[in-house]
């Protein structure tokens, strides 16, 4: 076969492969990148053909907008916060059901991923009843230890309901990262938690100095999506449970986008915030990566 044949017919292969990726990621992702930046220059409702070239105008909104202040602190305080409840449980679990003889451990495995095959809308609309002040199960189950109905209005409280939104976002984020450290944990040979045993290493022990190391790669992917997947997501269970509110106490840039877009029709300040968002997400991602280097211990 001609050579140069064989490489052309190999760089067509590739480029088989390559070609419908890019296409696609240029006209899902970049073109409505470019697109949000375009809109962000301008005083457009988004209702008609008319917009009226501003330039950063809408950027400079931005920064002195209180609100887009108090969205930004929520969005991290969520981020912190699943982070932190999310890889505890996912990991407290995956050990538990890996480590340990559990005889429903398949069963359990189940039962912790259903949230994630639960639409996040349902999600929200769950743990609105579960919160709501008359009828909603938590204040039933506080009102078996008083003499007197609790009727507290969880979703009500200016500084403290967007602490009220970190249950169900931990909830329905544990199953997925539990089964990726759980295919984490079970690639790790067993002999090496059998020498740890034979050297008198107790569970605690064995987690810190083998399973730990081992699955740190897993669990950097795995904080990074929840980061992600927070400050580009939040919108939906934020604004499903409390619209932003009260008083936007609870707005996170998401939602703060939507309003501003579709409830307000100031599509270039919403495009603006869809920047900021991008921005913030690349931000945090590289400083992210820096925080969690880490050089695992290799095992002989």
């Amino acid at each position: 076969m001609n050579t140069g044949s064989a490489k052309w017919q190999r760089t067509l292969f590739i480029a088989s492969f390559i070609v419908p990726t890019l296409a696609f990621f240029s006209l899902f992702t970049i073109y409505p990148v470019a697109k949000g930046l375009y809109y962000s220059l301008f005083d457009w409702s988004g209702m008609s053909q008319d917009k009226e070239f501003i330039g950063l105008d809408n950027f400079k909104a931005l920064f002195q907008d209180p609100i887009v202040w108090r969205a930004i602190g929520n969005d991290y305080f969520l981020v912190l916060g699943k982070i932190i409840g999310i890889m505890l449980l996912a990991t407290f679990f995956a050990v538990s059901l890996t480590r340990f003889n559990f005889k429903l451990a398949g069963f359990m495995r189940s039962i912790f991923f259903i949230p994630n095959v639960i639409s996040v809308v349902v999600i929200g609309v769950l743990w609105s009843f579960i919160y709501n002040p008359q009828i909603g199960f938590l204040n039933a189950f506080l009102s078996l230890f008083t003499e007197d109905k609790v009727t507290i209005a969880w979703l009500g409280f200016m500084n403290h309901t967007i602490w009220m939104l970190l249950p169900p976002a931990i909830w329905a984020g544990i199953g997925f990262y539990m089964i990726l450290l759980i295919a984490a944990i079970q690639n790790i040979p067993a002999s090496y938690f059998e020498a740890a045993e034979l050297e008198g290493a107790g569970q605690w022990k064995q987690f810190r100095s083998i399973t730990l190391p081992l699955i740190w790669e897993q669990m950097k992917v795995s904080i990074l999506n929840i980061m992600m997947t927070t400050l580009n997501g939040s919108f939906v269970i934020v604004w499903i449970m409390t619209e932003g509110g009260p008083d936007n106490s609870t707005q996170v840039m998401g939602s703060y986008l939507y309003q501003m877009a579709f409830r307000q029709y100031h599509f270039g300040f919403a495009a603006a915030i869809g920047v900021l968002i991008l921005v913030l997400s690349l931000i945090t991602t590289v400083v992210l990566q820096r925080l969690l280097r880490h050089e695992t211990v290799e095992l002989s």
